[in-house]
């Protein structure tokens, strides 16, 4: 499977922190938010992995991540010109993706909770050997303000709603999704919507309407957050710094995932230059394999 990081759009809900530079990259508590979803992609075995962004800041990402080499990963980038919704990612990125399956994750996500690799790696396996598509969703407190996913006993998905005035459950659909290589196609059949974007939700009204659209439920204890606005870009650094505090681990620590994962070895995290033997972030990673 081949992993995209949706990191476009324009961030003006996070104005004036978002002129000079990308919502993606602005830190949530210790490290760029850009770190959050690429760990995610990370644990669900992805190595191969597309990060598209806007034509001003792709040189920034590059600057920051360069070819993933020292996560042990292989990065590419692209351009979404305008904000043309997140179904167009599929579109930009047809060539990366070729003939395999995909999972596409939004920049501003942050996942949290036990056991998430298995998570993961079986929605992968169910794709790879299944088709289809699979979406993750969360329990909510206000499901009007979401996208709700109405879901049967076999975790099926029944119906999906925007923001709808009677929620039939309160299942909000998360920004990660994973899809059989038909999506390209499926994408490219889209029609702008009112908002003159083509939308996430038409691709899987598709998989729903052929009957083969699953989810996997993200229960209590686990966290999803997003980190679009001021008020909630504040919480998630909140809830990354407690949770670090207090367990002494990092969340998305990318060479700590890498490493875990078998994608580098201890000779390959120590010989990396990195800098500053009095940053916490890099003495944690040399702490790992001495």
């Amino acid at each position: 499977m081949k992993g995209i990081v949706l990191a476009g759009g324009n961030g003006t809900r996070l104005y004036p922190s978002t002129i000079v530079t990308s919502k993606q990259l602005l830190p949530v508590f210790d490290k760029p938010m850009i770190y959050y979803p690429l760990s995610v992609l990370m644990l669900a075995n992805i190595r191969d992995i597309l990060i598209i962004t806007t034509p001003d800041n792709a040189g920034n990402f590059k600057k920051l991540l360069g070819n993933g080499g020292r996560f042990g990963i292989n990065l590419s980038y692209a351009v979404q010109e305008k904000p043309n919704g997140l179904a167009e990612a599929f579109i930009v990125g047809e060539k990366f993706i070729k003939n395999e399956t995909v999972s596409l994750i939004l920049g501003d996500n942050i996942f949290f909770g036990s056991k998430f690799s298995n998570i993961l790696k079986n929605s992968v396996e169910y794709i790879e050997n299944k088709g289809g598509g699979y979406i993750f969703t969360h329990a909510v407190k206000e499901p009007q303000r979401f996208g709700i996913a109405e879901i049967d006993k076999n975790q099926n998905v029944i119906s999906i709603e925007e923001k709808p005035e009677k929620p039939k459950s309160n299942y909000a659909v998360t920004g990660l999704y994973m899809y059989d290589n038909n999506v390209v196609e499926y994408a490219k059949s889209l029609k702008p919507s009112s908002r003159n974007e083509l939308e996430i939700t038409d691709i899987n009204n598709i998989y729903l309407k052929k009957g083969n659209l699953k989810t996997e439920i993200l229960g209590r204890g686990f966290a999803w957050l997003d980190t679009g606005t001021h008020e909630s870009l504040f919480s998630a650094g909140q809830y990354v710094q407690t949770i670090e505090e207090n367990q002494g681990i990092k969340i998305a620590c990318l060479e700590e995932v890498g490493y875990r994962m078998g994608f580098l070895s201890r000779d390959d995290i120590l010989k990396q230059e990195l800098t500053s033997s009095d940053n916490e972030y890099y003495t944690y990673v040399k702490n790992l394999v001495r």
